[in-house]
């Protein structure tokens, strides 16, 4: 494994979650109260015993930069490092990352001064635990020269992913990109029986990649056209290299609209969640603060996480993740709500918090407020009284202070909502 490099990609603009990437990137985006997406696959790499990772950045990248660099800082007697790779022109590019594929090729100067044997390749965005020394182990007995992890989907998940043709020893035989349902007939790969079962009979690209790291230099260079992995270089590569699936069965969430985040939220919340936060084998990495434990006063939590240093007060809170440093006034009741946290404490003044923290006075959830199938981003301060939860049913609507996507209401960072309001 000491011969592997991981390179995760920033990702682009992120549209289909704004808001929440209106002011950061979407590996930036808060996750179950006091991570990040981009600590996944971080961890993920970490823990399988390649701990070489550098992430690539271009798009309101401030706020992961700094995520970054605060929380994964190693031993310099170690070998590891998570660096940072910001998309820049030189000499030989005058451009800004074009996609998935040209972010790899414009950084491969810098790769290609680390002694490597081959290269994994993730996405910045995904919700997963898996062991990639698995994978690569898989790689090498198949003697393949790439490995594109896969998972089984349903018919009506296909559309959204990458489909791989596949053999019964893993080969992969044909790549076809998001393909309409009626392009399905045919598609389908031989699975296990509950996977038939269920109905998973196609495989899904998982956006993970092992390259031989000749192999990756020799197709970027050579294709120089080529600017993402899924839609050109993947399907160009099958025909004349031997591309095998690593076939993955375990949880995996794509967190790419807002309905995915909030499920893949929530679904953090139950009794058995299919991502377990607490595997002792695997943690999860993130910014390591120094925080004091959460404070509640005689209120009711069901079904919920509750992060580091939040004060709830006589309310009530089920199937909900409450972000750290999270303030919940008297009285007020949240359910199916994700609150991405506070930047700083409630009652602390402008002069005491750190520079560039500009939100509003005093924020947090206003005494009496109800709110429900909400995502709350940090620094927000709801008045008292309010009542959010899209009762109207509306999908998509933009309003003052608010977005509503997929039926859920957002309401975005720094946001001052009058006291009273409903939405």
């Amino acid at each position: 494994m000491q011969d592997i490099i991981t390179v995760i990609l920033g990702g682009g603009a992120g549209t289909r979650l704004y808001p929440l990437t209106k002011l950061r990137s979407k590996p930036a985006v808060p996750l179950a109260g006091k991570y990040r997406l981009i600590d996944i696959p971080i961890s993920n790499s970490i823990n399988s015993g390649i701990p070489r990772i550098m992430v690539l950045t271009q798009f309101n990248s401030a706020s992961l930069n700094r995520h970054v660099t605060q929380a994964y800082q190693f031993d310099r007697f170690g070998r590891g490092f998570v660096t940072i790779l910001a998309a820049e022109q030189t000499p030989h590019s005058t451009d800004w990352f074009q996609g998935t594929a040209d972010a790899v090729r414009q950084t491969m100067p810098h790769l290609s001064a680390r002694r490597h044997s081959h290269v994994l390749i993730l996405s910045g965005d995904q919700l997963y635990r898996m062991d990639y020394s698995k994978m690569f182990r898989h790689h090498v007995e198949k003697g393949a020269e790439i490995t594109i992890a896969t998972i089984p989907v349903a018919a009506s998940d296909a559309p959204g992913l990458g489909i791989l043709n596949t053999d019964a020893d893993n080969t992969v035989l044909g790549f076809t990109e998001k393909p309409g349902l009626q392009e399905l007939a045919g598609l389908e790969s031989m699975v296990s029986p509950d996977m038939q079962a269920a109905g998973r009979v196609y495989l899904g690209s998982m956006g993970i990649y092992i390259f031989d790291s000749d192999v990756l230099v020799r197709e970027l260079e050579g294709n120089p056209t080529f600017t993402d992995f899924g839609k050109e270089l993947i399907p160009n590569v099958i025909e004349h290299h031997k591309v095998f699936s690593y076939p993955f069965t375990g949880y995996w969430s794509d967190i790419g609209t807002i309905r995915s985040f909030f499920e893949a939220n929530l679904s953090l919340t139950g009794p058995s969640p299919e991502f377990d936060m607490f595997d002792p084998v695997a943690p999860i990495y993130t910014n390591p603060r120094i925080l004091p434990p959460a404070k509640i006063r005689h209120s009711e939590i069901v079904d919920s996480l509750i992060a580091e240093a939040c004060v709830i007060l006589d309310s009530h809170i089920s199937d909900s993740v409450v972000g750290i440093r999270s303030f919940i006034g008297e009285g007020s009741t949240l359910h199916r709500t994700v609150m991405l946290g506070f930047d700083y404490y409630s009652w602390h003044d402008r002069a005491v918090r750190d520079r560039g923290l500009d939100g509003p006075d005093r924020p947090g959830i206003g005494p009496g407020s109800s709110i429900e199938n909400t995502i709350i981003d940090r620094n927000v301060k709801i008045g008292e009284g309010c009542v959010i939860g899209n009762q109207a049913g509306v999908q998509n609507h933009d309003g003052d202070g608010y977005s509503i996507r997929d039926g859920i209401v957002i309401i975005p960072k720094n946001t001052i909502i009058p006291p009273g309001t409903v939405i």
